[in-house]
């Protein structure tokens, strides 16, 4: 739990007399909510409201239980509760509607747009305020992530907590409360709909890209496609070898294609074992990918996340681990950066022992004797062979680790858990903003960094301790070109590789390459699309179009249809092209063959017209790219349905325009 300095408001004083949660009581007492409990305050006027199409109002939400979710998404504890938050409402989802309060820590996450980026990261289904000034948070009295808060039927407050854990003590007050708010009839179920921002974007052809891995001799890239599930193969210059993961969360051990993730993010490559180890992060597990076999298989962690604080270890897959970010491997030790734990672990590829290495799991920086130091969600690592240096996210600090037991931890940049900015210089008066990724230049001795929330490359000397800025121009963007004036997107993982570094620049969804010899930006463009083949899905997520029902002749031959796709995008004539085409009445429509092999701007199906009416269904996976920069790519899958009616005054041929 991230705690913020600051005063508790008055309501807060209110809560915690009221209940402090008669949440986090197993069994909730009737006479606990027979009190008189404060109205819940209502959303003040003017804040930006995301994943919904319009403000909403705690007076609208009367009929509901709300939750509302106290959030900031830099926060590695927030984002344990939200698969509480999701089963909460799977369960109840006419009674419940949570409500996500977005109040930042970061000034970078102050911003709408970064938001939003969170939100379609971690699939969140509920609408979120961007609470950017703190208002919400501040009347609400909240000083730590998450919080969590109940709101009754009668928009009075049930209570506050703060902390994970958030699923059994919430279920079990509304096992408690809903019968008694059904027996004076005050729930209102009618379903309530969002448009969700994931309704209104693109597929992009990588999602959320975390890390990267390099074999120098075989040429290999490696890098996690996070939000596809899924580690990725290429060589040097983009072109497609492997994609290892079904696509669809999971942890399941097997083949390339059958096998599971769930959004890793840190890859390491092993080039004794010609194997691949990655921090398999919502799995809360560590894997193993032998490149040879290609299999996957677990080398540590259930899939739960820990219970214990911090986890106390053990072996092999049957233990529980807390948000594994990254992974590096020197000889037959692979070292962990758990940022659920705060903690560094090691794992013994010999005998699979996987136990704490450094720091006592509080969230914290304080530097001294591996077992006494304190980390801050450790997210990134590298090594010159006898140092481990870690981004260390929540406090923005570079810190720096002797691998020997013997060891100590000291910082390189950062202060404190809010202390943080966009200053180069030399420490301590330098300042990072939650840098996430981290690589060393054997070449120059330096280390570089991913200023992740100042869309920054940066590169901090170990023996000087003096900071500067390599590439971005400290705004969101993208733009190739000389390195200080390009534009980055929140990259948070690097590689060194052939002299050049790599960059998985995340919420760009693209992999870009830094070249010092030049001091330029540029992006890496993939080839081979055809192996990022689609995912399975188990339905059809893509965007449906309905259109008005046609009017065809009985001598009809074609629905011909037209491609509108969005400014300053081409077709991407390298992708894969698929369309399957139905009837649901083929003795009125029959629907073609259809071999359309090539994308293009105009499409025609063949149908033959007959009686009566029916309707056609056309799914074709689409695939585009910005012009002027072939690596930004997108795909969409879209469904046409298409209303037809055969009769004399028809036209020859129906027509449809699509807008992805």
């Amino acid at each position: 739990m991230l705690i913020r300095p600051g005063r508790f408001a008055a309501i807060i004083r209110v809560l915690l007399f009221v209940a402090i949660f008669a949440i986090g009581s197993s069994a909730v007492r009737a006479d606990s909510f027979q009190a008189a409990r404060p109205d819940a305050p209502e959303f003040p006027a003017g804040v930006q409201w995301l994943n919904t199409d319009r403000p909403l109002s705690l007076r609208e939400l009367r009929g509901k239980f709300v939750l509302l979710d106290f959030w900031t998404y830099c926060c590695i504890n927030c984002m344990h509760i939200i698969p509480d938050l999701k089963k909460l409402e799977a369960k109840y989802p006419n009674e419940l509607v949570v409500i996500g309060v977005h109040s930042a820590k970061f000034v970078n996450e102050k911003q709408s747009n970064n938001i939003r980026e969170a939100i379609l990261r971690y699939e969140i289904a509920h609408p979120v305020v961007n609470d950017s000034d703190m208002t919400i948070w501040s009347t609400w009295g909240v000083n730590s992530w998450p919080t969590i808060a109940l709101i009754d039927p009668d928009g009075k407050v049930v209570g506050v907590k703060p902390g994970e854990g958030v699923f059994e003590p919430v279920d079990g007050v509304l096992k408690e409360l809903i019968p008694k708010f059904d027996a004076q009839k005050k729930i209102d179920r009618k379903p309530i709909r969002f448009v969700l921002e994931r309704d209104n974007k693109p597929k992009s052809v990588l999602s959320y890209p975390g890390k990267l891995a390099v074999d120098p001799k075989g040429g290999r890239l490696f890098f996690t496609d996070s939000n596809h599930n899924r580690v990725v193969v290429s060589s040097l210059a983009g072109a497609i070898q492997e994609v290892i993961g079904e696509g669809t969360p999971g942890l399941v051990d097997g083949g390339y294609a059958t096998a599971k993730f769930f959004r890793p993010q840190g890859v390491t490559y092993d080039a004794a074992r010609d194997a691949l180890y990655v921090a398999d992060t919502e799995n809360h597990a560590v894997r193993k990918i032998d490149l040879k076999g290609k299999s996957v298989s677990t080398l540590a962690g259930n899939g739960k996340q820990a219970a214990d604080y911090p986890p106390a270890g053990g072996v092999g897959p049957k233990i529980a681990l807390s948000s594994p970010w990254d992974v590096l491997v020197a000889g037959d030790t692979l070292y962990v950066a758990m940022a659920g734990a705060h903690q560094l672990w090691t794992i013994d590829l010999r005998n699979l022992e996987t136990y704490p290495f450094a720091g006592v799991g509080r969230e914290n920086i304080l530097d001294g004797p591996l077992r006494s130091a304190n980390f801050a969600q450790p997210s990134g690592l590298t090594t010159d062979g006898t140092h481990l240096f870690v981004a260390d996210s929540e406090v923005s600090a570079v810190r720096e680790v002797g691998m020997k037991p013997s060891g100590v931890v000291e910082t390189l940049i950062g202060q404190g858990l809010f202390e943080f900015g966009d200053v180069d210089g030399v420490y301590p008066t330098a300042r990072l903003q939650h840098p996430i990724g981290i690589a060393y230049n054997p070449d120059d001795g330096l280390v570089y960094v991913a200023d992740t929330y100042n869309h920054k490359i940066k590169r901090v000397d170990p023996k000087t301790k003096r900071l500067e800025t390599v590439a971005g121009t400290g705004q969101r963007g993208l733009t190739d070109g000389p390195a200080k004036s390009a534009g980055l997107n929140e990259p948070e993982g690097l590689v060194w590789a052939g002299g050049k570094l790599y960059i998985a620049d995340t919420n760009n969804h693209i992999i870009r390459v830094y070249h010092p010899a030049d001091k330029t930006v540029t992006t890496l463009r993939l080839t081979n699309l055809d192996r990022l083949a689609k995912r399975s899905m188990p339905e059809f997520r893509g965007k449906e179009i309905r259109v008005a029902e046609q009017a065809v002749a009985p001598a009809a031959t074609t629905i011909d249809i037209t491609i509108q796709l969005p400014k300053g995008t081409k077709l991407n004539v390298e992708a894969p092209f698929s369309l399957t085409a139905s009837s649901d009445k083929p003795d009125s429509v029959t629907v073609g063959t259809v071999s359309i092999s090539k994308p293009a701007m105009t499409l025609s199906i063949p149908i033959t017209a007959k009686a009566g009416q029916a309707t056609v269904t056309i799914d074709f996976g689409l695939n585009y790219c910005a012009e002027g920069n072939e690596g930004l790519c997108y795909f969409k899958d879209i469904r046409a349905v298409i209303p037809l009616r055969v009769e004399p005054s028809g036209r020859q041929n129906a027509l449809v325009v699509v807008v992805p």
